[in-house]
Protein backbone atom coordinates (compact mmCIF):
# COMPACT_ATOMS: atom_id res chain seq x y z
CA UNK A 1 0.00 0.00 0.00
CA UNK A 2 3.06 1.98 0.84
CA UNK A 3 4.47 2.03 -2.92
CA UNK A 4 0.98 2.82 -4.11
CA UNK A 5 0.08 5.95 -2.38
CA UNK A 6 3.65 6.70 -3.04
CA UNK A 7 2.86 6.70 -6.84
CA UNK A 8 -0.47 8.35 -5.94
CA UNK A 9 -2.38 5.19 -6.58
CA UNK A 10 -5.21 5.14 -4.18
CA UNK A 11 -4.64 1.27 -3.42
CA UNK A 12 -2.55 -1.76 -4.18
CA UNK A 13 -5.71 -2.93 -6.77
CA UNK A 14 -4.18 -0.22 -9.84
CA UNK A 15 -1.04 -3.00 -10.08
CA UNK A 16 -3.92 -6.08 -10.66
CA UNK A 17 -4.91 -3.82 -13.46
CA UNK A 18 -1.84 -2.50 -14.89
CA UNK A 19 -1.02 -6.62 -15.38
CA UNK A 20 -4.28 -6.93 -16.58
CA UNK A 21 -3.83 -4.77 -19.56
CA UNK A 22 -0.02 -5.56 -19.84
CA UNK A 23 -1.29 -9.00 -20.59
CA UNK A 24 -4.65 -8.47 -22.41
CA UNK A 25 -3.54 -4.84 -23.77
CA UNK A 26 -7.73 -3.84 -23.17
CA UNK A 27 -7.05 -0.48 -22.47
CA UNK A 28 -6.08 1.88 -25.21
CA UNK A 29 -6.46 5.29 -25.87
CA UNK A 30 -9.74 6.56 -27.50
CA UNK A 31 -11.30 3.14 -25.22
CA UNK A 32 -15.04 3.77 -23.21
CA UNK A 33 -14.57 2.29 -20.29
CA UNK A 34 -17.31 1.31 -17.37
CA UNK A 35 -15.54 0.71 -13.65
CA UNK A 36 -17.89 -1.11 -11.36
CA UNK A 37 -17.63 -1.59 -7.65
CA UNK A 38 -14.73 1.75 -8.77
CA UNK A 39 -14.06 2.52 -4.72
CA UNK A 40 -11.80 3.84 -3.68
CA UNK A 41 -10.50 4.49 -7.06
CA UNK A 42 -7.38 2.89 -8.19
CA UNK A 43 -8.61 1.02 -11.30
CA UNK A 44 -9.94 3.84 -12.39
CA UNK A 45 -6.81 5.93 -12.17
CA UNK A 46 -5.04 3.23 -14.36
CA UNK A 47 -8.06 3.42 -17.15
CA UNK A 48 -7.72 7.34 -17.55
CA UNK A 49 -4.29 6.99 -17.20
CA UNK A 50 -4.20 4.51 -20.63
CA UNK A 51 -7.28 5.98 -22.57
CA UNK A 52 -6.64 9.37 -22.03
CA UNK A 53 -9.94 10.41 -21.83
CA UNK A 54 -9.22 14.44 -21.72
CA UNK A 55 -7.53 14.18 -25.03
CA UNK A 56 -9.20 11.49 -27.07
CA UNK A 57 -12.77 12.37 -25.98
CA UNK A 58 -13.80 8.65 -24.39
CA UNK A 59 -15.93 8.46 -21.23
CA UNK A 60 -14.67 6.94 -18.33
CA UNK A 61 -17.58 5.81 -16.17
CA UNK A 62 -17.13 5.04 -12.46
CA UNK A 63 -19.79 3.04 -10.40
CA UNK A 64 -19.35 2.45 -6.56
CA UNK A 65 -22.40 2.06 -3.53
CA UNK A 66 -19.95 4.39 -1.63
CA UNK A 67 -19.01 7.85 -2.10
CA UNK A 68 -15.74 8.22 -4.03
CA UNK A 69 -13.55 11.64 -4.37
CA UNK A 70 -13.51 12.71 -7.98
CA UNK A 71 -10.85 11.39 -10.63
CA UNK A 72 -9.95 13.87 -13.53
CA UNK A 73 -11.18 12.76 -16.57
CA UNK A 74 -13.97 10.04 -14.70
CA UNK A 75 -17.35 10.41 -14.61
CA UNK A 76 -17.96 9.35 -10.78
CA UNK A 77 -21.59 7.54 -10.43
CA UNK A 78 -22.84 6.61 -6.72
CA UNK A 79 -24.98 3.58 -6.61
CA UNK A 80 -26.04 0.07 -6.39
CA UNK A 81 -25.91 -2.13 -9.05
CA UNK A 82 -29.01 -4.28 -7.70
CA UNK A 83 -30.87 -0.97 -8.09
CA UNK A 84 -32.67 -0.47 -11.42
CA UNK A 85 -32.57 3.29 -10.93
CA UNK A 86 -28.96 3.17 -10.65
CA UNK A 87 -28.93 0.74 -14.00
CA UNK A 88 -30.76 2.94 -15.67
CA UNK A 89 -28.51 6.00 -15.38
CA UNK A 90 -25.12 3.83 -16.29
CA UNK A 91 -26.97 2.83 -19.37
CA UNK A 92 -27.92 6.63 -20.27
CA UNK A 93 -24.44 7.70 -19.46
CA UNK A 94 -22.76 4.83 -21.51
CA UNK A 95 -25.04 5.09 -24.45
CA UNK A 96 -23.89 1.69 -25.31
CA UNK A 97 -20.82 2.17 -26.58
CA UNK A 98 -18.75 1.26 -23.81
CA UNK A 99 -15.66 -0.90 -25.03
CA UNK A 100 -14.44 -2.34 -21.68
CA UNK A 101 -16.38 -3.10 -18.31
CA UNK A 102 -13.93 -3.38 -15.52
CA UNK A 103 -15.01 -5.42 -11.86
CA UNK A 104 -12.79 -5.65 -9.19
CA UNK A 105 -16.03 -6.01 -6.55
CA UNK A 106 -15.95 -8.40 -4.02
CA UNK A 107 -18.16 -9.02 -0.67
CA UNK A 108 -17.43 -7.78 2.44
CA UNK A 109 -15.31 -10.85 3.76
CA UNK A 110 -16.89 -12.82 6.72
CA UNK A 111 -14.30 -15.11 7.16
CA UNK A 112 -16.15 -18.27 5.62
CA UNK A 113 -14.53 -18.86 2.14
CA UNK A 114 -17.09 -20.65 0.81
CA UNK A 115 -19.46 -18.04 1.95
CA UNK A 116 -17.36 -15.32 0.84
CA UNK A 117 -16.79 -16.96 -2.42
CA UNK A 118 -20.43 -17.54 -3.00
CA UNK A 119 -20.88 -13.66 -2.48
CA UNK A 120 -18.71 -12.43 -4.61
CA UNK A 121 -19.77 -14.69 -7.52
CA UNK A 122 -23.46 -12.99 -6.99
CA UNK A 123 -21.43 -9.83 -7.79
CA UNK A 124 -19.52 -10.94 -10.95
CA UNK A 125 -23.33 -12.61 -11.77
CA UNK A 126 -24.35 -8.82 -11.67
CA UNK A 127 -21.51 -7.61 -13.23
CA UNK A 128 -21.83 -9.84 -16.27
CA UNK A 129 -24.93 -8.68 -16.45
CA UNK A 130 -24.72 -5.03 -16.47
CA UNK A 131 -21.55 -5.42 -19.00
CA UNK A 132 -24.12 -7.69 -21.85
CA UNK A 133 -26.55 -4.18 -21.31
CA UNK A 134 -23.28 -1.84 -22.22
CA UNK A 135 -20.70 -3.50 -23.82
CA UNK A 136 -20.48 -2.89 -27.81
CA UNK A 137 -19.84 -5.13 -30.47
CA UNK A 138 -16.04 -6.53 -29.90
CA UNK A 139 -15.88 -5.54 -26.71
CA UNK A 140 -13.87 -6.77 -23.79
CA UNK A 141 -15.34 -7.59 -19.49
CA UNK A 142 -12.53 -7.75 -16.88
CA UNK A 143 -14.24 -9.61 -13.36
CA UNK A 144 -12.98 -10.34 -10.25
CA UNK A 145 -13.92 -13.67 -8.47
CA UNK A 146 -12.96 -16.05 -5.71
CA UNK A 147 -12.07 -19.69 -6.98
CA UNK A 148 -14.85 -21.93 -6.10
CA UNK A 149 -17.47 -24.55 -6.83
CA UNK A 150 -19.43 -21.83 -8.89
CA UNK A 151 -16.61 -19.99 -11.18
CA UNK A 152 -16.47 -22.69 -13.61
CA UNK A 153 -20.23 -22.24 -13.96
CA UNK A 154 -19.57 -18.11 -14.80
CA UNK A 155 -16.38 -19.09 -16.67
CA UNK A 156 -18.58 -21.28 -19.07
CA UNK A 157 -21.51 -18.60 -19.44
CA UNK A 158 -19.31 -15.72 -20.27
CA UNK A 159 -17.55 -18.31 -23.05
CA UNK A 160 -21.22 -17.85 -25.00
CA UNK A 161 -21.00 -14.05 -25.06
CA UNK A 162 -17.73 -13.64 -25.73
CA UNK A 163 -14.74 -14.95 -29.06
CA UNK A 164 -11.94 -15.54 -26.47
CA UNK A 165 -11.66 -15.84 -22.22
CA UNK A 166 -9.48 -16.69 -20.14
CA UNK A 167 -8.38 -16.62 -15.98
CA UNK A 168 -5.76 -14.74 -15.44
CA UNK A 169 -4.07 -13.98 -11.50
CA UNK A 170 -1.71 -11.17 -11.64
CA UNK A 171 1.55 -11.01 -10.14
CA UNK A 172 -0.18 -8.54 -7.51
CA UNK A 173 -2.36 -10.30 -6.14
CA UNK A 174 -1.95 -12.15 -2.69
CA UNK A 175 -0.25 -15.27 -3.47
CA UNK A 176 -2.32 -16.74 -0.30
CA UNK A 177 -5.32 -14.66 -2.33
CA UNK A 178 -8.52 -17.06 -3.85
CA UNK A 179 -8.72 -13.98 -6.18
CA UNK A 180 -8.90 -14.70 -10.23
CA UNK A 181 -9.42 -12.72 -12.79
CA UNK A 182 -11.74 -13.77 -15.57
CA UNK A 183 -11.47 -11.53 -18.94
CA UNK A 184 -13.51 -12.04 -21.55
CA UNK A 185 -12.64 -10.51 -25.19
CA UNK A 186 -14.74 -9.39 -28.24
CA UNK A 187 -18.16 -9.61 -27.06
CA UNK A 188 -20.74 -11.34 -29.40
CA UNK A 189 -23.76 -8.68 -29.39
CA UNK A 190 -26.94 -10.43 -30.13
Amino acid sequence: MRRAHKEGYRSRAAYKLQQIHEKFNLLKPGKNIVDLGAAPGGWTQVATEKVLPDQTGCQVISLDISEMSPIPGAVILKGDLFDQETLEELIQKSQNKIDVVLCDMAAPSTGHSQTDHLRTMVLAEVALEVSLEVLSEGGAFVVKVLQGSDEPELFKKMNKYFSKVKRFKPGASRSDSTELYIIGQKYKKN
